[in-house]
């Protein structure tokens, strides 16, 4: 039996339950873990997903949909966790991070769980609450307003300059049939803020008007034990999908930004984090200024990335989780590219079948040919491909085959 503060015998074939093997990050933590010889038990909510593809995976299991129901998705992962013994659970993404932290005290009986406790997590995910935060902290963020429904939005009109960045406080509500995923918008004008607002379901309110802020991105990655950092590690977006800010589909590592780097341990040590997390800043082209984006309490997309340039984020998890903590340093190869490669063909096709006023670009945006060109860009040195690897290249054919299904 384990609990939360559980030391787990120094093993190297660890039992560890990885959920979500339907994301990218999934398939990067079995890929590291089961190359250091751990037997990687692998659920979705369908027993075949990207991640159970890979070579590494030993057993595929299923879970009922946590966003349709959350008590049959718990009860399900508890009883794999019991039936196979567990020693480490590894929830990826949002839709069972949150799930698992409202039970962690029943994981915590059986197996360990290196994830931040459900206060931190929700208040790292409510945008609202972590942007007071950092402004008390003083760290920079975006001028916004929170308006609680759309007639505070026709009054909060003569305050704002456009265009404006729509972003609901939480990614995720719960509605009347289950859970619903909120999403960033833009808008120009106050008609099309207006029409945008009013499209809005109540639920998704509090809703944060914000200027938009066109420059760089800046993504700084860590892994934390109980508030003290352990590791950090950094990227400089070069692709989104879509462009005008969203996933990241080619990524370069670079030297962490002393200064976004301070700010993430200030952030995350007043949330007191554990495990991982993504703390998000861009440069504003106006002043030069770093300004918060977000935080996310979980693993990141372009996890591989950090795996390839000598940061295996992975692997110091579950030295956290097992007491084994080893502080590094930031010192891992720099000038590593990754490139997510459908992830870029559909950047390609949104470049190529839509305008620029339709994908939301800033005025100073590339034009279309030279996006175009820069997209289809061929190797480059130090680029690895995120998905396809031909020591394990199962992942990328089930990828292939479900980009052409949909």
């Amino acid at each position: 039996m384990h609990d939360s503060q559980h030391i787990l015998r120094p093993s190297a074939n660890m039992k560890i339950l990885v959920t979500d093997g339907n994301s990218r990050a999934a398939l990067a933590v079995v890929r590291s873990l089961g190359s250091l010889g751990h037997e990687l038990f692998v659920a979705s909510t369908r027993s075949q997903s990207i991640a159970s593809c890979s070579r590494y995976c030993s057993y595929k299991l299923s879970y009922p949909d946590p966003t349709i129901d959350r008590a049959a998705f718990i009860k399900s992962l508890l009883n794999s966790v019991i039936e196979h013994d567990i020693d480490i659970l590894l929830p990826i993404t949002d839709v069972s991070i949150f799930p698992v932290a409202e039970h962690l005290e029943s994981f915590n009986a059986y197996c360990c769980v290196p994830i931040s406790s459900l206060k931190s997590l929700l208040r790292a995910a409510n945008k609202q609450d972590i942007f007071e935060l950092a402004d008390e902290l003083g760290v920079p963020v975006p001028s916004s307003i929170t308006i609680n429904n759309a007639e505070q939005c026709l009054s909060a009109l003569k305050n704002l300059q456009f265009p404006v960045v729509i972003k609901p406080t939480r990614s995720r509500v719960k509605d009347g049939t289950g859970w619903l995923n909120t999403g960033v918008d833009y808008a120009d004008s106050a008609d099309e803020l207006m029409v945008k607002i009013r499209s809005l379901s109540q639920v998704v309110f509090p809703v944060s008007l914000q200027e938009r802020i066109v420059g760089a991105g800046i993504g700084l990655f860590y892994c934390f034990n109980q508030g003290q950092p352990i590791s950090v590690f950094s990227h400089r977006r070069l692709h989104e999908k879509p462009p005008s800010g969203g996933v990241s589909v080619l990524r370069e590592s670079v030297t962490p930004d002393p200064q976004a780097e301070a700010f993430g341990i200030l952030l995350l040590r007043e949330l007191e984090w554990h495990g991982v997390a993504m703390v998000e800043f861009k440069v504003d082209r106006r002043d030069n200024k770093l300004k918060l984006m977000e935080i996310n309490g979980r693993f990141w997309g372009s996890l591989q990335l950090a795996i390839d340039s000598g940061v295996d984020f992975p692997k110091q998890l579950i030295d956290v989780a097992n007491g084994q903590i080893d502080f590094t340093s930031s010192d891992y190869k720099l000038g590593v590219r990754s490139r997510w490669f459908w992830g870029e063909v559909d950047l390609l096709l949104l470049y190529l079948l839509k305008s620029k006023k339709t994908l939301k670009l800033p005025p100073d945006h590339d034009p279309r040919y030279i996006s175009i060109l820069k997209t289809i860009n061929p190797y480059v040195p130090r680029q690895k491909m995120e998905v396809l690897r031909l020591s394990d290249i199962k992942p990328w054919l089930y990828e292939t085959l479900n980009w052409f299904k949909n």
